[in-house]
């Protein structure tokens, strides 16, 4: 009998602590703040003023140093969150991976990787006499990246 006399004063309780929970809750939204107005565009027709006057703009950003290796981590960290997951390592040799993938099952046999092999031996070998030699060999060289202009000026 004392369990559920304490089990109904504790269920009343909580009950009174909602209401008033709840009646505070309703008096802090009435004295919200007004809603912000929106700003006003600008009639386009309208010249832009070119004297900024004493104004002064924010400073540029300063161009730091950054080594070969920073730029490098920079390249391969693809969330910005200062580690290289493992995913991140990978993602840029999938596409190579593709290529010697040849049927397609995500395994690479060394059949799969022996025939492109033997194509791109078979393409720099110019006299085909089964050798290269260094100029051949030089032009197996990958081809460095082509530069996008600074500027589309």
């Amino acid at each position: 009998m004392r369990q559920v006399v304490l089990g109904v004063l504790g269920g009343l309780a909580l009950a009174g602590v909602g209401v008033f929970w709840w009646q505070g809750r309703a008096a802090i939204e009435k004295g919200a703040p007004p809603p912000a107005l929106q700003p006003v565009r600008p009639d386009p027709m309208t010249l832009p003023v070119a004297d900024p006057g004493h104004g002064t703009g924010p400073a540029p950003p300063e161009l730091t140093e950054r080594t070969r290796e920073q730029q490098r981590f920079d390249r391969l960290d693809r969330n910005r969150d200062g580690f290289i997951s493992r995913n991140e390592m990978l993602a840029p040799r999938t596409e190579t991976f593709r290529k010697l993938d040849k049927d397609g099952d995500n395994l690479l046999t060394f059949e799969e990787w022996a025939v492109t092999t033997v194509d791109r031996f078979a393409q720099a070998d110019k006299d085909k006499d089964g050798r290269l030699t260094r100029a051949e060999f030089a032009a197996t060289a990958p081809k460095p990246p082509a530069r996008k202009p600074a500027c589309k000026c």
